[in-house]
Order: C-alpha cells, then structure tokens, then sequence
C-alpha cells in the first residue's frame, strides 16, 4: 500500500472516528426520548430532508411536486408517493443532492474502495448494497451522515457499557465482527475505520475458513460478538467443542434470520442470551433485548413503515409484505418511501414512541411454486437440527428445491431429503423432488462475504 493510500485511510478512519465520538453522546441521550420529543424531532428533521431533495435533486423534485416542506406533518408521509431501489438506480445521476456525484464516479470510486477505501471527492462515503437478491444499489453520504448511521448500530451496546464501568471502558466498545470483508459494504467499512474508541471493532470476515475465524477471535478475545446468524451458528459448534474460547458480554445476530433451533444453541454455547439486530444498507436499524425477538427500531434516524402489497398499512401483530423507509439523516441522497422487501410483523411502539416489530424474513424469499407458497424455513428446519450440517444454501426448482451443504463426518443425506420432501407435502406441494450435495464451501457474495441461504426461482444471483 502505498503512502498515498496509508494518507487516505487515515483520513476515513480519522474522519468517521471523530464524527461517530461527537454524536454518540446525544445518540445515547436520544434513547431515553419520550414519545413527544420524539414525533417533534421527526418532523423537523422530515421537513430539511424534503427542503433538500426538493431543492437539490431533479429525481425527487419531480416525485414530490406540489409538497411544501415548511408546512409538512408527519401524517402527511403516507400520501408521499413510494420509490424503489430499480427507481433511483435508473435515475441515479438526478437521485442525489450533490450534481458531481454521477453513477459513474461513484462506481469508480467504489472499485478502487475494494482494496483502498478512503473517502470520495474528501467527504463522501460509498456503500453497495449485498446484491445478494439479484438488486444492487449505490448508497452516497457525507462522512457524518455515516456517522449518525454507524451511532445509531452501536449507541445501545455503548450505553450498557458505560452503564456497567461507570464511564466510557479505556478501549471502547469492543466487539468481534464476522460480517463482510469488503471496505464497501457497511460492516466490511466499519471494520476498517473502527480502530479507536468509542467503538472499537475485531475483524474476523465470515469469508475466512472458520479455522482462522476462531483464531482471530481467541487471540483478540472480545467481551462482545455480532455475526451473521449463519456463522455464529458455526461459532457456536466451536465454543462447545472447545476449540472456540470466548466469555463474552454480550452476543449478536446480524443481517439474516437466526432460527430457534440456532438461538438456543448459541445462547447455550455462550452464556448469554442473543440479540437480533437488524441492519439495512439503507439505514434502518433495531435491535432486541437480549434473548428477546421483538425488535425496537432508531426512530430517530429512520421512520419506518410497515405495509401490504398495496402498500397500506398493516396492523399489528399482521406481516407486512415490505417496509417503507425514510431515512432522516442522508441528506445527500435523499431515501424516501424507499420501498424494503422485508417483513416485519409490527408489535406497537416502545415507551419512546419507537415502532417495535418481529422480522420474518424477506418477501422475495418466499418459494412460490404454482399451487403453494412455501417459506424456505419449512425446508431448512431438518439441517437446522441435524448436527453434522455447519452451512447450506436451499436452491428452489420447479418441483421442489436443491440442497448443498457443508458436512462434517458421516451423514445420511437420503434421510434429511425424504424429510425435506414430506415437509414440501405437508405445505401443499404434490410430488416434490429434493436433490442434496455435499459441498466443501458454499458460494459468497464478494463484497458481503454473505451466503444466501434461500434462493427462489425468482432470484438472479451475479
């Protein structure tokens, strides 16, 4: 790496450290908000979102012709017309506030990120989306707008910390990351610049073997994890094995649906309840008590809705079939209504006002075949109990669905099969055919280190 590039590094790092230390303050004030300041807080921060789109992109001063921003209310937002990621990557070059950031400066940038990542144009942050459902999206924000997303993920663990030290610990928040190993997804980014407290990070990529993962994480010894559900699974199996060795304070899951055969292994192997948390690209986040599987989203940086096919809204305790979110502090460019395919169950709003909801997956995971619609946990319910099985992925086909697996040791794959097909037929698919394979690895997003466990006929997989 050349002294250029060690310059440009330091200046992320320099930059989104700072800036993350001079918000947390209020961020972890912000938690203690009542429902009033809250909703107040919205508004204000919805009406300068409008203003700048408004005034700064082409793309949303055609979509929000007629809005007055000085005027707006929060009840107006559901009359806002609703944007897709399809929408602002066809018309990225108007999408964003700033007239120098065109789709292809960003992706120059971004390629060069992949291996050198430093800030663009000296204030902007580049993001990809994991591409893993087949839609990939470029995210743009100032080093500060990042910051208010990456103090939005850590400000609760922080919190306890101080809470139970009496003050900020000497090194931070400390936490073992096994995410993305790439600097341009968000856990990947925030891996490379979280060296220095408040929040200090780990790197242990979910990409490496997971021999070398559990070396990194023994020599390190973090007091807390965050890992992709699939992977602390894994992480699991060595703790009780014994070749894994943490004592942790706390243990996360992030980015994919942790099933309850998964959290009671997990919490078993370590000690303490497991936290979902859930993280979008896009800059939604929420996170659940531990041991707990309702999660309380940050309000205060992203108002989210939770809605039918027709984009109504969907009462508690229903399945939303997608989430529209509004994400408050990206003024550069601007996400508004932005259509999620994720669906939570919502299940009211926390003592502050905050929507709390169940995540259930995503809508296009769903196998959809002529005479039934099959979520893919039916299928992957029997590898979950089966002990031998470290990873898979569930390939949907015309008549039933494609099995690849990680083994160790013996395994009757004829058995776990003839289960597959009875569960297919007891959700309503006459004659299913189950095929399974014995893989040494499955296939990663590059950028994400993601494995996508289900992939419907639907999917296009880059």
């Amino acid at each position: 790496m050349t002294t250029a590039t060690i310059t440009d590094l330091e200046l992320l790092r320099t930059r989104l450290s700072g800036a993350v230390g001079r918000q947390m303050p209020e961020h972890i004030a912000r938690l203690g908000w009542d429902a009033g300041r809250l909703a107040a807080y919205q508004r204000d921060r919805l009406r300068t979102l409008l203003a700048r789109a408004i005034a700064g992109s082409p793309f949303h001063a055609r979509r929000l012709r007629g809005v007055d921003p000085d005027r707006f209310e929060l009840a107006d937002l559901a009359r806002l017309p609703v944007m897709t990621k399809a929408d602002m990557m066809e018309d990225f070059d108007t999408a964003t506030t700033d007239r120098r950031l065109t789709r292809d400066l960003v992706e120059r940038h971004l390629a060069r990120s992949v291996t050198d990542p430093s800030l663009l144009l000296g204030d902007y942050v580049v993001l990809v989306s994991g591409g893993s459902s087949g839609r990939r999206g470029l995210f743009v924000q100032t080093a500060d707008e990042y910051a208010e997303f990456a103090a939005a993920v850590t400000r609760r663990g922080l919190a306890a910390a101080i809470a139970a030290s009496g003050g900020l610990p000497p090194d931070g928040l400390v936490i073992g990351m096994v995410g993305a190993g790439s600097a341009v997804h968000s856990s990947g980014l925030a891996c490379v610049t979280a060296t220095r407290p408040p929040v200090r990070l780990v790197p242990a990529p979910a990409s490496l073997p997971i021999a070398e993962i559990v070396r990194r994480l023994n020599a390190a010894q973090p007091p807390n994890l965050l890992a992709y559900a699939a992977k602390l699974a894994e992480l699991a199996r060595e703790q009780r094995d014994g070749r894994l060795t943490l004592n942790l304070h706390s243990v996360a899951s992030m980015s994919e649906t942790i099933s309850p055969t998964e959290r009671m292994a997990v919490t078993e192997a370590f000690g303490v309840p497991v936290t979902d948390v859930f993280v979008s690209t896009e800059g939604l986040v929420g996170h659940s008590e531990p041991g707990g599987t309702v999660l309380t989203f940050a309000a205060d940086t992203c108002i989210a809705e939770c809605a039918d096919d027709e984009g109504r809204p969907v009462p508690d305790g229903v399945a939303s079939s997608k989430v529209l979110v509004t994400n408050l502090h990206n003024l550069t460019q601007p996400i508004i209504r932005y259509e999620l395919t994720d669906r939570f169950t919502p299940a009211g709003t926390s003592e502050g006002g905050a929507l709390r909801a169940s995540v259930a997956g995503r809508s296009d995971d769903l196998f959809r075949y002529a005479e039934v619609s099959v979520h893919p946990f039916v299928i992957g319910a029997p590898l979950l109990h089966a002990p031998a099985v470290r990873e898979f992925q569930i390939r949907q086909t015309e008549h039933g669905a494609d099995i690849a697996a990680v083994i160790d040791g013996d395994f009757d794959q004829s058995a776990v099969a003839a289960v597959v097909e009875h569960s297919l037929r007891q959700a309503g698919l006459a004659r299913p055919q189950v095929g399974f394979r014995r893989v040494a690895a499955l296939d990663r997003d590059p950028m994400t280190s993601k494995a996508r466990r289900f992939i419907p006929l639907s999917a296009r997989i880059p």
